[in-house]
């Protein structure tokens, strides 16, 4: 039986918050990896991306989440870790994997801050190019997909409880 409910998508996607409103609905515990990853680090995303580059931002990364060892909590992952099928593979041993997936134009309009939010991306890539390789891996990994478009965010944790719930 799995014990979490971790959640993947696109920055601005509102893992962070919708995270929040779930441990605290649920009484679970809440990690945001972009955060465990600063700490750890000691920089921001961006510093991290700015000294060392984005491929160091992923490995950076998905040595966090190998290292993650929870019960009942709400993980809430940054952007970029569904490009660790390793660490995919390990936070599905413990969780059901919620995508939270948006469309390109609402989460263009979420991020303000696309240039200085600490994206693993490389610098050529526009918000669309990442917009569709990501996509195809948050389908990938994902246990349920949660249409976002219609739903604030106290609906999308009523939602993602009602249909993780049989999983959890």
């Amino acid at each position: 039986m799995k014990t979490n409910i971790t959640l993947i998508g696109m920055p601005g996607a509102g893992k962070s918050t919708v995270g929040i409103i779930l441990a605290k609905d649920l009484a679970f515990g809440f990690l945001d990896t972009d955060v465990l990853i600063q700490i750890s680090q000691q920089k921001t995303l961006q510093e991290i991306v700015d000294v060392s580059g984005y491929m160091a931002l992923r490995d950076i990364e998905e040595a966090e989440l190998l290292k993650v060892n929870l019960k009942r909590h709400i993980i809430a992952t940054g952007g970029s870790a569904i490009y660790s099928e390793a660490a995919m593979k390990h936070l599905a041993k413990e969780s059901v994997i919620v995508f939270l997936d948006l469309d390109l134009e609402q989460i263009r309009e979420r991020i303000h801050n696309f240039d200085t939010r600490g994206i693993a991306r490389s610098e050529d890539q526009t918000i669309e190019d990442l917009f569709e390789e990501r996509v195809k891996l948050y389908k990938k990994y994902a246990d349920v997909t949660m249409d976002c478009r219609e739903l604030d965010q106290d609906s999308l944790a009523l939602e993602i409880i009602m249909k993780t719930k049989a999983l959890l």
